[in-house]
């Protein structure tokens, strides 16, 4: 905007800009009024135009004055500050999260934008929040396991939940096999003589210990005279599964 003394007239309206205020744009220069009138934006909110004299603020098309520029809900300014819009509204960012922001399922508080949120199953927590139900260490990425209520990472799990393999005493997280009230990893429960996984199999045993049945012939079975092929018997055999 400036001040002239030599002859110069508005390029609208042609009145004199000589001693007035001017304004220009695209090298042409305006009245205050034809300017105002002919490319001034309207206020957002108060609809009135947002004059020479005042700051325009603009946001996705929408314009306010500097003023008018408040969160629709507790009317505190927004000028030069963070806000979110939602559904057309601009709101401060302690109303947008009080409106719209997920609430931590362990603390109940608000989670705030920009903070780290943990997500499983339709329900958030802060970061710090979503911890192991055992040893109280946040889980962030970790893997976890549910259970009831809770949500374990997984030494704990198994220090406490999963049984433990009685050949090689290490827990079992998925599957395995019972066998005389007894849990095993499918791995390791194995044909006692051959040492061929059984889980899936028809096994028998002897003595508490578990046998495939082609071992259980070749060691117990009685021997064919003529061709000294195990004799066939019925055995009362199991399927580990």
């Amino acid at each position: 905007m400036s001040v002239t003394t030599e002859r110069f007239d508005c390029h609208y309206c042609k009145d004199s800009l000589l001693g007035h205020k001017y304004v220009m744009k695209d090298d042409t220069q305006y009245c205050t009024k034809c300017y105002e009138s002919l490319f001034s934006h309207c206020c957002d909110s108060c609809t009135s135009p947002i004059g020479c004299n005042s700051k325009d603020l603009s946001y996705k098309d929408r314009h306010w004055h500097e003023q008018c520029f408040k969160c629709a809900e507790c009317g505190r300014s927004l000028v030069e500050k963070a806000f979110a819009a939602k559904e057309d509204r601009l709101l401060c960012t302690e109303c947008h999260a009080h409106g719209y922001s997920s609430k931590c399922t362990t603390c109940k508080k608000t989670i705030m934008p920009g903070s780290r949120k943990m997500e499983y199953k339709g329900s958030s927590w802060h970061e710090t929040c979503f911890q192991c139900h055992r040893c109280q260490q946040p889980l962030g990425t970790k893997s976890f396991i549910p259970k009831d209520d809770g949500y374990f990472c997984v030494p704990c799990f198994e220090k406490q939940f999963a049984y433990q393999c009685c050949a090689c005493k290490k827990a079992i997280t998925t599957g395995g096999v019972t066998y005389q009230e007894k849990p095993w990893h499918r791995d390791c429960f194995l044909c006692i003589s051959c040492k061929k996984p059984l889980s899936g199999q028809r096994f028998t045993s002897r003595e508490n210990f578990p046998y495939c049945l082609d071992c259980f012939s070749n060691l117990y079975a009685k021997k064919c005279v003529g061709c000294t092929r195990p004799i066939t018997i019925d055995l009362s055999s199991f399927s580990a599964v």
